[in-house]
């Protein structure tokens, strides 16, 4: 088991040698607009909140569509005790076939750790749940979470941290979302039915609001012109920085930071859960990281 020492130093190596000084986001309706519960999302200089009370959660949405690229938001979870609320930042495109990227952040009782939750859907199908444990408390500063969709992989990234690549297996037979435009979303709502301990542990609305923040907005891919207009992204011709094999593919280094995640941090992989799945995903046997 890697120690957390070494993990701390390597980090903070990489970043004094490649990070650089990182460019600023852009402003919130730059980018997105709120979707629902208007009166529940409130702009606050560069810092957008999801409120969710006993009368309704909110959530915004990207303005425009993508295929390919990478889109990041510095998010600080709701603080205290957030059982039974769930904070989700994802990419998806629209429809019953609809492809799905999730991070879903599943709030708990004070002192215990916030979950979080991937998940991929391909063609309308999920079920691809994996879970950790974060490594900081995400509800007392901003942390970077991001994805990066490229032909190759769909990457889940804390911090620059990947924490799961999901690889374009089409070779094996297995689906790969390619080919459908997605929105980026957020949103902030009441799950205390399953989303703490298994529902056991209800919302307890004496603390609300509950509150998620946002800043620093970043989109960096393919804007497509129409939903059904995807030639500009993923023509044989085209060719974008996340096309790049050291763009695409973890370096050594991101391998060994996924290892150390799995190993410390990871309590919940679908491909291991023998009583939802008695044979194994057909994924879970090609994947050597998932």
């Amino acid at each position: 088991m890697v120690g957390m020492g070494w993990f701390m130093c390597m980090m903070m190596m990489v970043c004094v040698i490649s990070c650089g000084e990182a460019a600023p986001g852009a402003k919130f309706e730059d980018l997105y607009r709120s979707s629902w519960a208007m009166d529940h999302c409130v702009n606050d200089g560069e810092v957008t909140k999801l409120k969710l009370d006993n009368s309704s959660g909110a959530g915004f949405e990207s303005r425009s569509k993508y295929l390919f690229g990478k889109v990041s938001i510095q998010i600080k979870l709701v603080e205290g005790d957030s059982a039974g609320t769930v904070t989700a930042f994802y990419m998806s495109s629209e429809g019953s076939n609809h492809n799905e990227f999730d991070f879903e952040f599943l709030g708990n009782t004070t002192g215990e750790p916030y979950i979080v939750q991937t998940n991929v859907y391909v063609n309308g199908v999920g079920n691809r749940e994996q879970r950790l444990n974060l490594w900081f408390d995400p509800t007392t500063d901003f942390h970077t979470y991001s994805i990066l969709w490229s032909k190759r992989s769909v990457v889940f990234m804390v911090d620059e941290t990947p924490i799961r690549v999901h690889k374009n297996l089409e070779d094996k037979g297995i689906p790969f979302a390619k080919d459908q435009a997605m929105g980026v979303y957020s949103s902030i709502w009441n799950a205390d039915d399953w989303a703490t301990q298994g529902g056991l542990v209800k919302t307890d609305w004496s603390h609300a609001p509950f509150i998620a923040s946002y800043k620093d907005f970043k989109i960096d891919a393919c804007e497509v012109p129409t939903t059904t207009d995807l030639s500009k992204c993923n023509g044989e011709d085209q060719r974008f920085w996340w096309d790049e094999p050291t763009v695409s593919e973890l370096s050594l280094h991101q391998n060994h930071q996924l290892i150390w995640v799995r190993a410390n941090h990871m309590i919940y992989d679908y491909c291991y859960d023998a009583a939802r799945f008695p044979v194994t995903p057909l994924e879970c046997q090609h994947h050597r990281h998932l």
